[in-house]
């Protein structure tokens, strides 16, 4: 998985959510956000899925209880939030969502700001982890970059 493969639908999500950002403004609700990103990525011919559950187990049995994601568009989860300040424990739901679904790309997007603020996750599945990345969609921890040179 090469994050730069999804640098075009990144862009184009972001550029979405600044849209609805600057139509409607920040501080309103997370819901509020929810579906109007979804219009407007539908205005733009990109398909989502709003509030897509994530089935949970405990000892081989499914639970009646699931996660539910708030955008799902292709390999890209995005999670929304409409608070004054993006916190650990915010990342810390996107990565469990990359991390039960195996989905490489994770946006974190906070409407709640005069400013749209967002962060772009990778999900390496050898290391199970989630990792930063740069606005051009490289990692900022180049020891887990695919070797270009191959």
């Amino acid at each position: 998985m090469n994050p730069k493969d999804y640098r075009q639908i990144v862009y184009d999500i972001i550029g979405a959510a600044m849209r609805v950002h600057g139509i409607i403004g920040w501080g309103l609700l997370e819901p509020i956000y929810n579906e109007a990103l979804c219009l407007e990525l539908q205005d733009r011919g990109i398909r989502s899925e709003s509030e897509k559950l994530i089935p949970c187990f405990y000892k081989n049995h499914q639970l009646d209880k699931f996660y539910k994601m708030d955008i799902v568009v292709d390999d890209v989860i995005i999670e929304l939030k409409s608070v004054k300040y993006i916190v650990p424990s915010h990342r810390a739901q996107l990565f469990n969502y990359m991390r039960l679904t195996k989905k490489p790309i994770g946006l974190l997007i906070n409407f709640g700001s005069p400013s749209l603020q967002g962060e772009r996750y990778a999900y390496i599945d050898e290391t199970n982890e989630c990792f930063l990345l740069d606005k051009e969609m490289n990692l900022l921890y180049p020891e887990y970059a695919e070797d270009d040179e191959e």
